[in-house]
């Protein structure tokens, strides 16, 4: 925006901010979808409770992951503080999430297969996991915050997984059994 308003200052700035609102707002629909199909999927693999795998008779839709995903969003939003911090948590975690991709891609090399598939260089991996670790540290400049925000879904995590451990029945490995 600095250097629109350096080059074009007659351009109206306000505008800047309609395009922000129409991102975050996309943004936010398509995470909402991707969550809620996820959730749905889940369940359809008892993974999850079956009931957040139910579908809309008419529409087709998952509507039991839909409503649970929103209503978790908008308590995410209340208790979180808002969507900056909801932002800046959402990096963080995608950054660790990444770390870890990046370090499993280094262990499961080891394991041998009966097919061709793709493998990437070794510094690739490394390189990923310690650019994304480095990124989520707090000599960023990350707000504080967001770390707490970050063990709080975590917490929250571990007692959903109890909760379905407790509902459905779920092997030494942590998957469903049977």
């Amino acid at each position: 925006m600095k250097v629109v308003q350096a080059g074009a200052p007659s351009f109206p700035v306000g505008i800047f901010g309609i395009i922000t609102m129409f991102a975050v707002a996309n943004s936010a629909l398509i995470n909402m979808m991707m969550a809620s199909r996820l959730i749905y999927g889940m369940s359809r693999e008892n993974v999850l409770p079956d009931m957040l795998g139910k579908v809309h008779a008419s529409r087709k839709t998952p509507y039991v992951a839909i409503i649970f995903t929103s209503l978790l969003a908008v308590a995410l939003i209340v208790c979180a503080g808002g969507v900056p911090a909801l932002g800046g948590t959402t990096a963080l975690l995608l950054l660790c999430v990444f770390a870890v991709v990046n370090i499993a891609a280094l262990v499961l090399r080891r394991d041998s297969v009966g097919h061709s598939h793709f493998k990437a260089t070794t510094i690739v991996p490394v390189l990923g996991s310690i650019t994304c670790v480095f990124l989520a540290g707090p000599w960023t400049g990350r707000d504080p915050v967001q770390y707490l925000i970050a063990a709080v879904l975590l917490g929250l995590g571990v007692v959903l997984w109890f909760v379905t451990v407790g509902i459905m029945r779920i092997d030494s490995r942590g998957f469903p059994s049977g």
